[in-house]
């Protein structure tokens, strides 16, 4: 192994780690047995698979999808090599030694591997480094050999691996080929291979990468500045994590006190000013990453899953430079919340990005045409195992909480660990020590920043918790085998509130109990959370609820929903009672795997700003169809109260792009209503978009033949910003519904449809 400097720490690696518990040896199983073959399924339809067996001329044919599909694939072979750290499976085995030969036969003579370039532009490789991935999926190549290589001792893809490295080790270079990727990943896994082949000529190149960024003026790449004057996190999420996971494992081998500097520059300015009480990071869509401090938005979060991954690697690895407890907070929050959020419980869907607030459009999919998200959770879950423990020469450092058993080599011999707990929904864990002979080591424990006091006792003898300045209690002592520790972790219901400059989140509070936070779903709380108010007197209690979710701890208590209000077009009104309401609010993690609707983490205090609702009318209980839907048909009787015809933070309802025709919407009931009058509330884009409020409309109702038009209308309004109300003579009928002209070359659509 690579030497390393004093005072840094190593990982127990995942091999030496084995699950135990009701939370993570599940979700490993699922991965296992439902993530891993449906993304195999999908490399093999999307033809990601059939490519290298195209470039490697075992079949005929020509590439097919993204240029960056290579990727996809080696994330996958790398989370399938993870199992096998932890679970014999000969026909994974097989499966993985019969796709490596498709690999091997792919690589070109001198060691080059790419399906996309030697299959569509074999003259131009290394031409588009900005923007073709080349390095990028290179570097997803080295992880996924490193970890076969780790977890089952053979040689045939990391000899694969090798070839490449050395290829572009031979291309760049300080004397060669001077540039840099657009997205990162080769960084950090250069010194994954140089960790496990000793060759220096790879973490020198690593380095070359780092050192040579800064050229240009893509902040969407952190290649805006080098590496050692940045201050600040930009740019894409994703690849900001990977790189600076790259450079602190640069650090950790060269002792580069500029860069390490940076990194810890950097860290404070993710964490202090631009990430989500999930670990999530990343608030826009427009560039998949970061904008200015305190812009977090809810509902429109990004919070793309592969950067809450991302942040779990640069935790852990600032965590293993610095070995202090802030690093690991960070890396539960985002592990606990942000990240395995990405995935459904059953292992079969997946979230590309995690808003903290949905208004029940948002949707885990089972695969995704760009398929980072999906390919990454795979590779993910089976080495969380790996983020557990550390060591140094004489003392090993417990980082996390889960039921499990791991053996651990020290300095003066080995030592099992075994932790019995039901972490995360406990705060208890006891400890039992097996050294093979009585040892004398340090045994540092971490008291998490969410645990405001902590109780522990060495053999039923209770002991002062005082944590060390690196947030750890450290027991110094000779350790016997059968010793055990018991430590008390708290876990009261935490409420979250958010800095003053956040302004998604003034007046709102977020529940949060130990590492996990939690979130209203509407299917808990009567079809609707944005209208809930938690004020700060109300009294919550947990409780395990084992057939919910796979089992999870719920918070329950009470708390006050705002009433509904029918304004029509009123300026004033007298302030209705608002209705004390039950709550039950469940891990943010696992929303979205039951029936669909409203999610809210941040709840507001006072009803005053939860959101306004109308009165229920006829067409509440109406099913909307129509002629056309982009949008949501379901938001034209919502009972949502406009701000405006430009109003884009509620659901709306539009023809798309269908202009200047005639279209329709109805709503269908199961019994005949008596009809009299009808408001619509418009859509209305203005310089936003081309949906205008149309040209003109009218009222029909279904006869149980044919449509009719309503009689004795008064005015069909066109007014921006109003309910525009007809009133015609009463119809009986089971349907009625809209005809509507859109003007010439223009669409439009409805924000809400009312039937007093």
């Amino acid at each position: 192994m690579p030497s390393e400097s004093h005072g840094f720490l190593t990982a127990v690696p995942v091999t030496e780690v084995e699950f135990t518990d009701q939370f993570w040896a599940p979700r490993i199983e699922v991965n296992r047995t439902t993530t891993l073959p449906q993304c195999f399924h999908h490399c093999e339809v999307t033809h990601r698979i059939r490519n290298f067996e195209v470039a490697g001329g075992l079949t005929a044919g020509q590439f097919e999808g993204i240029y960056f599909n290579d990727s996809d694939l080696y994330k996958v072979v790398e989370g399938a090599a993870y199992i096998l750290a932890t679970y014999q499976d000969p026909e994974l085995e097989t499966y993985l030694d019969d796709l490596i030969k498709k690999l091997a036969a792919a690589q070109q003579e001198g060691g080059y591997l790419n399906t996309y370039y030697t299959l569509v532009e074999p003259d131009k490789r290394w031409s588009n480094l900005p923007v073709m991935h080349e390095l990028y999926c290179a570097g997803h190549l080295f992880e996924a050999a490193v970890a076969h290589y780790r977890s089952t001792g053979k040689q045939n893809l990391l000899d694969i691996a090798i070839r490449f490295a050395d290829e572009i080790d031979h291309v760049f270079g300080y004397d060669g080929l001077v540039g840099v990727p657009g997205h990162e990943e080769i960084e950090l896994a250069l010194v994954k291979l140089y960790q496990v082949t000793n060759e220096k000529r790879y973490l020198d190149l690593a380095k070359f990468f780092i050192d040579k960024r800064g050229n240009s003026d893509r902040d969407y790449a952190q290649d805006h500045l080098p590496v050692r004057e940045q201050n600040q996190i930009v740019g894409h999420a994703v690849r900001a994590m990977y790189l600076y996971a790259g450079v602190a494992d640069v650090v950790r081998y060269t002792h580069d006190q500029d860069l390490f500097a940076t990194m810890n520059r950097i860290w404070d300015d993710v964490t202090l000013h631009k990430m989500y009480i999930t670990g999530g990071i990343g608030p826009s869509a427009h560039n998949e990453g970061f904008t200015v401090p305190y812009d977090l938005p809810n509902e429109t979060a990004y919070a793309e899953t592969c950067a809450a991954i991302g942040m779990v690697f640069w935790s852990h690895r600032m965590f293993l430079l610095h070995s202090h407890v802030k690093y690991v907070d960070v890396l539960e929050q985002a592990l606990y919340n942000g990240s395995i959020s990405g995935v459904s419980l059953a292992g079969d869907q997946f979230f590309y990005v995690n808003p903290l607030a949905s208004r029940g459009n948002h949707h885990r999919q089972p695969w995704y045409g760009c398929a980072c998200c999906p390919t990454n959770i795979v590779r993910f879950i089976p080495q969380v195992g790996g983020y557990f423990y550390a060591t140094s020469s004489a003392a090993v450092w417990v980082n996390l909480y889960a039921a499990n058993r791991a053996t651990i080599s020290l300095s003066g011999g080995s030592v099992e660990l075994v932790q019995e707990t039901n972490y995360p929904w406990s705060g208890h864990v006891k400890l039992v020590v097996r050294p093979t002979h009585p040892t004398t080591f340090k045994l540092h424990l971490r008291i998490p920043g969410w645990c405001v006091k902590a109780a522990a006792k060495i053999n039923q003898q209770s002991i002062e918790v005082l944590p060390d300045d690196n947030g750890y209690l450290s027991l110094d002592r000779q350790w016997k085998p059968g010793d055990t520790v018991d430590l008390e972790m708290p876990m009261p219901i935490d409420r979250i509130i958010a800095h003053p400059k956040v302004a998604a989140d003034h007046g709102r509070v977020c529940l949060r109990r130990g590492p996990v936070v939690y979130c209203l779903e509407a299917t808990d709380n009567g079809g609707s959370v944005r209208d809930i108010a938690l004020p700060q007197d109300a009294h919550l209690e947990s409780h395990f609820e084992e057939s919910l979710l796979g089992g999870v701890t719920t918070l329950r208590g009470k708390a006050w929903r705002r009433a509904p209000i029918d304004w029509g077009n009123q300026l004033y009104q007298t302030t209705p009672p608002d209705k004390e309401t039950k709550i039950t609010a469940v891990p943010y993690h696992a929303w979205n795997n039951r029936e669909v609707g409203p999610m809210s983490v941040w709840l507001p205090e006072s009803t005053i700003l939860a959101e306004a609702r109308l009165k229920p009318t006829m067409a509440t209980a109406g099913e909307p169809a129509a002629s056309f839907v982009f949008n949501q048909l379901d938001a034209i009787n919502d009972n949502l109260m406009p701000s405006g015809s430009n109003d884009h933070t509620i659901p709306r309802f539009t023809w798309w792009d269908h202009r200047g025709t005639s279209e329709w919407i109805s709503l269908a009931f199961e019994e005949p209503k008596q009809i009299s009058c009808a408001e619509v509330y418009w859509f209305d884009d203005g310089d936003r978009g081309e949906c205008r409020i149309p040209e003109s409309w009218e009222v029909e109702w279904y006869d149980g033949a044919t449509w009719q038009t309503v009689i004795n209308a008064s005015v069909y309004g066109i007014e921006p910003d109003v309910f525009n109300r007809v009133s015609f003579e009463t119809v009986q009928t089971t349907s009625i519904r809209l005809v509507v002209q859109l003007r010439e070359s223009m669409s439009g659509g409805i924000l809400e449809w009312r039937l007093p």
